[in-house]
């Protein structure tokens, strides 16, 4: 081998040196640095299981959000139904109120106008009772001739009517 330049004594120090570096390394560098990149490993793997759990559970809290958002517009929906329904209700009892006031109101001025009516229709009665005795007074106090009559009764009228003026 010497004629190819190969020195076999320096060869095999070398092949000796290297075959305990590569132990030594080994022992020392190669198991702690593969324990460490397999730790690593597993961490990212980890990592990587606890990111898709977290995914899977934002997405499963966003459809669980998105359902409740359901119910509760579904729950709103109702409220507002419910306020229309109560709306509606005292609208009309209020103005089932305002029918019934109304209509007192429209009985009581019936009556009222009644008892006014019927007030003066008395007066009428005795003003008229009053002016007929008065006439019949004058007429008394005169010949009993029709001309005479109608004088006294127009006169009557006419100082009554302007008494009242």
């Amino acid at each position: 081998m010497g004629d190819l330049g190969i020195n076999v004594p320096g060869l095999v120090t070398q092949l000796i040196s290297f075959l305990i570096l590569f132990g030594i390394l080994s022992r020392l560098l190669y198991r702690p640095v593969t324990r460490m990149l397999d730790q690593r490993a597993d961490r990212i793997k980890e990592s990587l299981e606890a990111a898709d759990r977290a995914s899977a559970e934002a997405q499963s809290s966003a459809e669980r959000v998105e359902i409740e958002l359901a119910e509760a517009r579904q729950e709103g929906q109702k409220l507002i139904a419910q306020a229309r329904d109560a709306a509606t209700r005292y609208r009309e009892q209020e103005e089932n109120r305002a029918r019934t006031d109304v209509e007192e109101m429209v009985e009581r001025a019936r009556a009222d106008i009644g008892r006014e009516r019927d007030s003066a229709v008395e007066e009428v009665r005795r003003e008229f009772a009053g002016l007929a005795i008065s006439a019949a007074e004058r007429v008394i106090e005169r010949s009993l001739d029709d001309a005479a009559h109608r004088e006294v009764i127009a006169r009557v009228l006419q100082d009554d009517l302007a008494g009242r003026s």
